[in-house]
């Protein structure tokens, strides 16, 4: 049971009500936080949705109380015993979000009867769930014996998908009186280099085995060990280096496959093998860089090899050595920063989150018959999407507190007779260039309200009768239609018997209620009735 500030574990979770908003038209809408850590058993309350929105749990089963998403896989659930929001299915934080931003997932509750929708947006907290990685055990460093003091070595790094204080904090080494760990962070990353701390002799200590350990922030925290063996050799004594330390790029994510993205160059004022330089990518990059990314060895033309996705990844770091052919060879070493451009291509989604299907047609302006809610995966203007109804029907958009989410109302009466069915075309348009566009129909049947009167075809009716008619015979018949449906559409007749007291004529009548057929109970006499009405 949660009590005071709501504390769930060690890592609490919080809900609020942001805001409550609704207008003529459009149902009530309102938006609950909380946050819970990754891992969490299948079943674990988030929180109490229908308690912290002020819904009654009584009615939370017959206002079909529902989550509603258009994704197959759902993480999570609610009760509609309780109204309770429980976790679904387990939740991995790295393979949900990358990187050390907010992990965020975005939730629409729908309940009935009157129809609301509110938005709850769910904070995945990190747990030191991961160890920091080498994806290689073992490095080898040949380095000569006369390298100077302060000379550094770049290591492997180590990886780990956790975020903020749980992934990697420091890296130790060994204690040992020849070398020292530096940590160099480069944007998110920690890079680990080997420093050397005093000269080398070859011929007192040809190898030195050095174990250096990755250490993450977590409590407690969790390693991971790389065996570095150096093996001193005799000098080449320049190394090649870049014309830059970084290289920068930029390309549209539709470039084809083969195109060279970027250009590396260093240079070696060594002479021989010693000055021959081979280009290569590091071997701790990510496996998606190799797949997209080609190296030349000799030339240092960086190519591509699959096609790019903007909306998968914006930019990519890619980092390069060049080695000599020296013996032992010496390295450098440089950074390629490509940076992808988006395009257009992606159309916009329109999901219907609700439809009734059927509307009464007395139903009044402003009545909302559908929610939508609009996305375009594009960034900028290329995913600004704008929606609107393609034909001339007595309906209207009516947009959200909350951005691309929109009503469907009726603006004006509505009368079957006239259209029993009405189709909305729904096109959502980017704002790219060109732009894209996607429709969506919606059908709507109109259900018929008892609003016509029956009427006679002809009215009045005038009718010429032989007298000596035969008593109980049908005499004539009359016709009535009604322009309504199904049962407001049955008819029945009957006489009214009213007007002159002394008139009885018409008590001698007989109407069939059901078909309007007219029998005299009596034979008229010309000479004693003439007319009558």
């Amino acid at each position: 049971m949660m009590t005071g500030k709501r504390r769930w574990s060690d890592y609490g979770w919080t809900a609020f009500l942001l805001c409550l908003l609704g207008f003529f038209g459009t149902p009530t809408m309102a938006e609950l936080r909380y946050s819970i850590p990754e891992e969490v058993k299948e079943g674990t309350v988030v929180g109490n949705v229908a308690k912290d929105l002020g819904l009654e749990r009584t009615a939370l089963s017959d206002r079909r109380f529902r989550v509603v998403s258009g994704s197959k896989d759902a993480f999570f659930e609610v009760n509609a015993d309780n109204g309770a929001l429980q976790v679904h299915k387990k939740i991995d934080r790295e393979e949900l979000c990358h990187g050390n931003n907010a992990c965020v997932m975005e939730l629409k509750i729908l309940v009935e009867n009157p129809l609301e929708m509110h938005h709850v947006v769910i904070e995945i907290i990190d747990v030191n769930d991961h160890a920091p990685t080498f994806s290689e055990k073992v490095q080898t460093l040949e380095i000569a014996e006369h390298s100077s003091p302060g000379t550094r070595f770049e290591l492997h790094a180590a990886r780990d998908p956790d975020a903020g204080v749980n992934s990697i904090r420091t890296y130790t080494i060994t204690s040992n009186e020849y070398f020292e760990i530096d940590i160099s962070k480069v944007d998110e990353d920690k890079i680990p280099f080997l420093v050397l701390k005093k000269s080398l002799d070859r011929e007192r200590n040809d190898r030195h085995v050095l174990f250096v350990t990755a250490v993450d922030g977590g409590k407690p925290p969790k390693t991971d060990t790389l065996n570095v063996s150096v093996i001193v050799l005799d000098i080449n004594d320049n190394r090649p280096v870049f014309t830059q330390d970084t290289y920068q790029s930029e390309i549209p994510e539709n470039a084809q496959v083969g195109t060279v993205v970027a250009q590396i160059n260093a240079t070696d004022p060594d002479e021989g093998n010693n000055g021959e330089i081979e280009y290569s990518l590091s071997k701790t990059l990510a496996r998606k860089v190799y797949d997209i990314f080609d190296l030349d060895h000799l030339s240092g033309k960086i190519r591509l090899k699959a096609p790019l996705d903007y909306e998968e990844s914006e930019t990519y770091k890619l980092e390069i050595q060049a080695s000599d052919k020296g013996q032992p060879p010496l390295t450098g070493r440089c950074r390629v920063i490509i940076k992808l451009k988006d395009v257009n291509d992606n159309s916009p989604e329109i999901e219907v989150t609700s439809l009734s299907n059927t509307v009464s047609e007395d139903a009044n302006p402003g009545t909302v018959i559908s929610l939508l809610s609009v996305m375009d995966k594009d960034s900028g203007a290329n995913g600004k999407v704008d929606l609107r109804i393609t034909d001339d029907v007595p309906f209207e958009l009516k947009p959200s507190y909350k951005e691309n989410i929109y009503s469907v109302v009726t603006k004006g009466f509505l009368d079957r007779e006239q259209v029993p069915q009405y189709e909305i075309i729904i096109k959502a348009t980017d704002r790219g260039e060109p732009p894209l566009s996607t429709v969506k129909p919606l059908i709507v049947q109109l259900s018929d309200v008892n609003d016509n009167s029956p009427h006679f075809e002809q009215n009045p009716l005038y009718l010429y009768l032989l007298e000596s008619n035969v008593p109980g015979a049908n005499i004539f018949a009359v016709s009535a239609t009604d322009n309504d449906m199904n049962e407001n559409a049955v008819i029945s007749y009957r006489i009214i018997r009213g007007g002159n007291e002394n008139d009885v004529t018409t008590s001698f009548l007989n109407i069939n209620s059901d078909n309007g057929q007219i029998s005299a109970q009596k034979s008229f006499d010309f000479e004693k009735l003439k007319t009558f009405q």
